[in-house]
This record gives structure tokens, sequence and C-alpha cells, in this order.
């Protein structure tokens, strides 16, 4: 159920996508906007909609911050794969934006992908209330920015370069900005349209977002590139502090599995309504890209 939901999540919010970055002019720059959110699984935008649709709101309401937070992290993929930064050739199995086209290029279409994303949910058609739109556009860039997402992405740069690895705790912090801050958005997106309390999708989020990165240090031991869609190895390469190199594959492992039991468990005031939700957050620890 949940694989077929996920599908046609990513489904409707490509289209969306089409149909937004289709009104721009046909440009390099836009060309590469669009490349950039082709392909992932979509789970941020799948988030949002699962979450609209337990409280009732329309998917064609939904779609706008659903694209937004699509529009967000894939801008942030385009920047992290950039030479200054991880300096990576694929993503998602293809050539990254700045190796099809060229770094400038790549800059500009991740900025233009990040100004997309507050102008979806700033849009009259993703909430006629504008104090709903403020809300979410605050909160998104509270998520995306030096609170949240660049906060963990400075903090992982900082760490390559310093004397002594990250503690546990430290990496914890880390990865709940870089990762995981993008994911409670999206959660809570549903229930901040609805004007309900998003308190039960905080706390599965800020679980499912560990549970993920979690796995994504495991894939990086275990993946391979093809099926990955990426370098893998890299973190063991550089000597970087991950969730494996500090608990030990076994543990990591055992880690996200009670991260994901806890994710459930936040759901119950739902109850099996909300069983799509858990199916995701068994599904993150389970992939194998």
């Amino acid at each position: 159920m949940f694989r077929d939901s996920l599908a046609a999540g990513a489904s409707a919010v490509a289209a969306h996508f089409d149909h937004v970055i289709g009104a721009l002019a046909t440009l390099p720059v836009t060309e590469a906007m669009r490349y950039a959110t082709v392909g992932g699984k979509g789970l941020r935008g799948w988030l949002v909609l699962e979450g609209a649709r337990l409280h009732g709101v329309p998917q064609a309401q939904a779609l706008w911050p659903a694209c937004a937070i699509e529009a967000i992290h894939a801008y942030s993929l385009v920047h992290d794969d950039l030479p200054c930064m991880d300096d990576d050739d694929l993503r998602r199995g293809l050539p990254t934006v700045h190796r099809k086209w060229d770094e400038a290029t790549a800059v500009l279409a991740g900025d233009a992908l990040q100004a997309l994303g507050f102008e979806l949910v700033a849009d009259p058609r993703c909430h006629p209330d504008a104090g709903v739109r403020a809300d979410l556009t605050l909160s998104l860039a509270r998520a995306a920015g030096a609170r949240g997402m660049v906060l963990g992405q400075a903090l992982d740069m900082a760490a390559e370069t310093a004397d002594t690895p990250l503690t546990l705790d430290e990496i914890t912090a880390l990865q709940a900005g870089k990762t995981g801050a993008l994911i409670t958005w999206s959660a809570e997106a549903g229930a901040r349209l609805a004007q309900a309390d998003p308190g039960p999708f905080t706390s599965y989020a800020h679980r499912l977002g560990l549970a993920f990165q979690i796995a994504d240090d495991i894939l990086d031991v275990e993946g391979d590139a093809e099926t990955v869609g990426k370098a893998v190895g890299k973190d063991a390469g550089r000597g970087k502090a991950t969730f494996v190199s500090l608990l030990g594959l076994d543990q990591a492992k055992t880690r996200a599995e009670t991260l994901v039991t806890e994710a459930c468990d936040a759901l119950s005031p739902y109850g099996e309504r909300a069983d799509t939700l858990r199916e995701a957050a068994r599904f993150v620890i389970s992939r194998r890209n």
C-alpha cells in the first residue's frame, strides 16, 4: 500500500512541477531546475500529501507545499554535489547538475529552486488564509536555513577539518538539521494546512529523520553505487564520523529499528488511519537506495 501511495504521490508532484516550471522561460537554468527534480523517491512531498489526507485537506491544495519541499530538497542536493561541497559526479544514477551543465548553472538552478519553494507556499492556491501561508513560509525558512538544514550542512563541513571526530550527541544534532529538519517540516505540513496540532507528526518525523540518516550511513557501507545511485564508501574514505563508525554496523541497525518503532508509536492518536505513514517509517530502514 505504501509503495503504491508513494509512487502516486511522486507522479502527482512531478506533474505539478511540470506545470510550474513549464511556465518559466526555456533556458539552461530552467532545464537544470527540471532535471534536478527528476527521479528520487519523493518521500518528503509524499509526507506532505499523506499528512494533508489525514486532515481532510484536498490533494490539489496540498500539492503546493509538497512541491515546495521537493524544490528545497532538490536545491540542497544540487549545491551539496558541487566541487566546493561534496564534489559528486552522480546523483540518482545520473550526472550531477554541475557535470551535465557547469558550476555556474548549477548554482543558479539551486538558487532558483530555493526561491521557487517559498513562492509555492506563499501562493494563494496553497491556502486561502494568508496566516496559514505565512506559517508555512516561516516554518519552511527555519527548517531550510541556519536553524535547520544549512546549519547541519555547515556543521558537517566543519567536522571534516576538525582535529577530533564528532561524538554521538554531536552527530545526532548535526543530522537533526541536515536531514531531519526538512523531513520534520514535510510531516507537519498537512497539520499546518488544516490548522491542527502538528505535535504527533513532529515526534514521528524527528525519529524518522534520524532513522533515515542512519540508513544512509549503512548504505554507504553496504550499498553499491549502481543500486544507490551515487558514490558509496566516501565517508569511510574521509575518516568521517557516522552512526556506523560510532556505533558499529549492528548497533546502528538496532538503533534505526528502535527509532522506527518510536515513530510508529507517535502516531497512535490517528489509529489505523496512519498505517501508511507507519509503513513509510519501516521502508526507510529497509530501502536499498
